[in-house]
């Protein structure tokens, strides 16, 4: 079983990605309405995936916008971070500032 702090971590990483998903692909953006909760389902995660479906049934209730629309985002598994760095170097002093 997850701890809260487990589930709000992979929340925000997914969060993050989905993010980023969405800047790079915008025609798939087009198809979430504006103010749409948006319940993302990782499908190589069941239990995370069960957790935020039942988060988000709760979060009806409270949810000023009654007929607020609800998009379930399912995708089969979030491969592993890479680093985006471009050409660091290990300097043994302070760099000058340029």
């Amino acid at each position: 079983m997850m701890t809260e702090e487990e589930i709000m971590e992979k929340n925000i990483t997914l969060s993050f990605e989905f993010s980023l998903y969405v800047m790079e692909h915008p025609e798939f953006a087009k198809q979430i309405p504006k103010e749409a909760r948006v319940v993302l389902l990782p499908k190589d995660d069941p239990e995370l995936s069960r957790i935020n479906r039942e988060t988000a049934e709760r979060a009806k209730a409270f949810d000023n916008e009654p007929h607020r629309p609800v998009v379930f985002i399912e995708f089969e598994r979030l491969l592993p971070a890479r680093s985006r760095l471009v050409g660091p170097r290990v300097a043994a002093s302070l760099p000058a500032v340029s």
